[in-house]
């Protein structure tokens, strides 16, 4: 069983930067692909950003080029960058955890509480 806590949503002018972090509980964080959601409001929750458990990364092209995904497996967390943000941006921001097929289909085997990140023009 794994357990996520997002942290570093909030309020920003457009343009500008934050930084999500995502806590996992669990001793096999470092075997598990990790991600990132998104639900706008009105919208599907939608794939954004995923790292391997071997480093390599994979975007939404909506966010390609200002978000960036890293991990630090030996503080078992994961981080999204997040710079000249848009108000389109704005939704609750999800992490998520799990085997890599199933990340890459949108179903990963584990999810966090969300965080709301609100992008204002």
């Amino acid at each position: 069983q794994v357990q996520l806590v997002e942290s570093g949503g909030g309020l920003v002018q457009a343009g500008g930067s934050l930084r999500l972090s995502c806590a996992a509980s669990g001793r096999t964080f470092s075997s598990y692909a990790m991600g990132w959601f998104r639900q706008g409001p009105g919208k599907e929750r939608e794939f954004v950003a995923l790292i391997w458990s071997g480093s390599s990364t994979n975007y939404a092209d909506s966010v390609k080029g200002r978000f960036t995904i890293s991990r630090d497996n030996a503080k078992n967390t994961v981080y999204l960058q997040m710079n000249s943000l848009k108000p389109e941006d704005t939704a609750v921001y999800y992490c998520a955890a799990g085997n890599i097929v199933r990340m890459l289909k949108g179903a990963p085997d584990y999810w966090g509480q969300g965080t709301q990140v609100t992008v204002s023009s």
